[in-house]
């Protein structure tokens, strides 16, 4: 048996590269037994992200090569260009990297919580596929344990490294329970997706999207069960609205001092939290001169995130630590579980032994033989029978030179180095 994982990241391939050996959803059941029907590969999953495309494999005797070509091959790419972008890790090292991209340690975003539920995913497709079998379940099952013991140990994500992310966690910070509050979202692009995610993921009560065309609000707002509208109906929304999150792409602020004024009026001066990602800002600068507003721009977050950071690579360490504990303890246990086979086999011959020795005892008794000469007959029979196999693969051994071998035997049966014992001929 051993373990293979092979693929790219963004650490090693473009963006370009990255998407031309990126999986469809739709792609990997078939896929994943191509995989094990043209390679040496008796067990397969297959992760792919927008930052990664990763193999995990099982095989008889290791051949990346061939792994290699196949996915050269899948996605129409030379096997140069390919090779030029790809890791391959074997064995201790396949193990101790699945574990590290678990737990946040390899990706882009230090710590980022997402990669252990895409790896849930692999697994679960990898399943449905039919290609993921005891060994490779095995380690999968030690992988999401480790992952979640530097969860649970280290706090390398506790807190936020990405702006959108730091922006929630101070709106959560100002409103103690965000599913009472209304978030106005202003812009459609990324960093508002991902804000608009962390919203829902925290309950918020109702999220607004408002921008300059009504079609890529709608779009956004449907993904999260959102209400869509125009920057011109801002002022209207602005009133019922406890959080106020801006990343645009304007070259004039959107947000003037005059209508959070109003708003701030028609609220009766409940605070409102807002937070201007944009650069050039979204919001004019003097809005957070009033009171019951809490602004926060672009660099406040940098600030925060800078800071959470440097907590995270501190945290690493440790984790780093718990993943190599996490694949050795793997190691072990495989190498454990690799002589389950041979003890099974050892016991049956050994239970076929006794029987034919028992049964010869019995006949013995049966036809009046004498009760302790048939128990000393009995315990002969069966040591002799039980020492014959060993006894001549020991001679063979030692008339080969193979010193090694007896010294392995002298360990194996637990025999002291002075025993006088003589191994019966």
């Amino acid at each position: 048996m051993a373990f293979l994982a092979l693929g790219i990241n963004h650490k090693t391939a473009s963006v370009d590269v990255r998407e031309r050996v990126a999986f469809t959803p739709e792609q990997l059941v078939d896929a994943l037994q191509q995989l094990c029907r043209l390679t040496a590969s008796r067990e397969a999953a297959i992760l792919s992200t927008c930052n990664r495309s990763e193999l995990y494999i099982e095989q008889d005797q290791l051949s990346a090569d061939a792994v290699l070509q196949w996915l050269a091959d899948y996605h129409r790419l030379s096997l140069d260009e390919l090779r030029a972008s790809a890791y391959v890790h074997e064995e201790h090292e396949a193990v101790k990297h699945m574990m590290r991209v678990a737990s946040g340690l390899d990706s882009l975003v230090l710590g980022e919580p997402q990669i252990l539920g895409q790896m849930k995913s692999a697994y679960a497709v990898a399943r449905e596929a039919g290609t993921v079998g005891p060994l490779l379940g095995r380690l999968f099952q030690a992988t999401f344990s480790a992952a979640k013991q530097v969860r649970t140990d280290t706090a390398i994500g506790e807190n936020p490294v990405s702006v959108a992310f730091a922006a929630v966690s101070l709106a959560r910070q100002i409103f103690s329970d965000l599913g009472r509050s209304q978030a106005l979202l202003i812009g459609a692009g990324e960093t508002i997706t991902l804000v608009a995610r962390h919203l829902h993921e925290q309950g918020v009560r109702r999220i607004v999207v408002a921008n300059r065309t009504l079609e890529r609000a709608s779009i956004l707002a449907e993904q999260f069960g959102a209400h869509a509208v125009l920057l011109a109906d801002i002022p209207q929304e602005l009133a019922n609205s406890d959080i106020v999150i801006s990343s645009t792409a304007s070259q004039l602020p959107i947000l003037g001092k005059g209508a959070v004024e109003s708003a701030l009026k028609q609220r009766r001066h409940k605070p409102i939290f807002m937070v201007d990602i944009a650069v050039p800002r979204d919001i004019e600068p003097e809005v957070g001169e009033l009171d019951d507003v809490y602004l926060y721009t672009v660099d406040d977050l940098h600030e925060v995130v800078a800071e959470n950071l440097k907590s995270r690579q501190g945290a690493a360490q440790a984790a780093e630590e718990l993943v190599a504990v996490g694949a050795d303890d793997f190691m072990v246990r495989l190498r454990e579980l690799a002589a389950v086979d041979v003890l099974r086999a050892y016991r049956q011959q050994s239970e076929r032994l006794r029987d034919e020795e028992l049964q010869k005892a019995q006949r013995l008794l049966a036809n009046g033989g004498n009760p302790e000469e048939v128990l000393a007959q009995l315990a002969r029979g069966l040591t002799n029978k039980l020492l014959h196999a060993p006894s001549v693969q020991l001679k063979k051994l030692s008339a080969e030179g193979r010193v090694d071998a007896l010294a392995m035997a002298q360990e194996l049966f637990a025999l002291n180095e002075g025993s006088t014992d003589k191994t019966p001929q």
